[in-house]
């Protein structure tokens, strides 16, 4: 498994092809923002002219796109499984919905291809230096044969289950991610309000119960007003929300406590604050306290 092809080659596709190259992989890219490709094409990736013509000739397909719909439309609308050879894997690093995800799977296991839902955690940060946290869905016998490719890009490997599994633990963790935000932007622009600088307020609370690697990761945009340093996107994160509400829901699973945060996110989003950093619920906070 040597010839690799990678699909989106955006904040966290980028860093996936950079590892891979420096792993000795050979990587066959495509994305519709040609400036991102050629990036990458000066690192030692190989442009493809589409999806079918490079997934003719790799034994590995890569997808870090931005929505389910996406996924969708690589494999199956694009040819993608109709063109990789039997005994090929494609391994899904975007978040995707978990049912279209088993159904996916099911629909490659005809062609002979192993697909399995690998969402990742770490951010673009995680993604440039190959320290991502990687959650597999899918085959566990066939599991071991991508581990070689998984720790060329990540550093924390975690088989979850079956199909689907990945992208369940990925859609409750980032829904606690965007929940915390939430609470924290509130939070700390109260105190501020209070009197105590947001910096203070922080501080303390990182010493406290209310620790949280939330802060750590996505503090400093807060804390800097800097909300065009995108960690991960506002937009994305609305998508997740919807996403894990979609998954709590079919498992019937009552979703008062993440009605907020997904109200909120929806909100930023419809105020056009969909492509800067999640943390920009603070911004929109603020300005409604006036």
């Amino acid at each position: 498994m040597r010839n690799i092809g990678v699909v989106g080659c955006g904040l966290m596709g980028r860093g996936i092809v950079k590892n891979l190259l420096e792993n000795n992989y050979k990587v066959s890219i495509y994305d519709i923002d040609k400036a991102a490709v050629g990036r990458l094409e000066e690192m030692g990736a190989t442009a493809s002219a589409s999806v079918k013509s490079m997934a003719k000739e790799i034994d590995c397909l890569i997808l870090s796109l931005p929505s389910p719909a996406l996924v969708q439309k690589t494999l199956l609308e694009d040819g993608a499984i109709n063109e990789l050879k039997a005994g090929s894997t494609v391994l899904d690093m975007s978040t995707n919905d978990v049912e279209i995800t088993r159904n996916l799977a099911q629909h490659a296991k005809k062609s002979g291809i192993e697909l399995f839902d690998c969402p990742l955690s770490g951010g673009p940060a995680g993604a440039e230096n190959g320290t991502l946290t990687i959650m597999v869905g899918g085959n566990a016998k066939a599991f071991t044969g991508i581990v070689p490719v998984l720790k060329a890009v990540g550093e924390h490997i975690e088989y979850v289950g079956p199909s689907g599994a990945g992208q369940a633990v990925k859609l409750c963790h980032n829904m606690i991610v965007g929940g915390v935000i939430t609470l924290l932007s509130e939070a700390l622009l109260t105190g501020e309000k209070a009197g105590v600088p947001k910096a203070k307020v922080a501080s303390i609370l990182q010493k406290g119960s209310a620790h949280t690697r939330v802060m750590d990761v996505f503090g400093s945009n807060i804390l800097e007003d800097n909300f065009s340093d995108i960690k991960f996107s506002l937009a994305n994160m609305t998508k997740d929300i919807q996403l894990y509400r979609n998954l709590a829901e079919r498992e019937l699973i009552p979703t008062f406590a993440s009605q907020p945060s997904h109200q909120i996110y929806q909100l930023a989003a419809n105020k056009g604050k969909g492509a800067l950093d999640a943390t920009a619920i603070y911004e929109m906070l603020d300005e409604w306290g006036g």
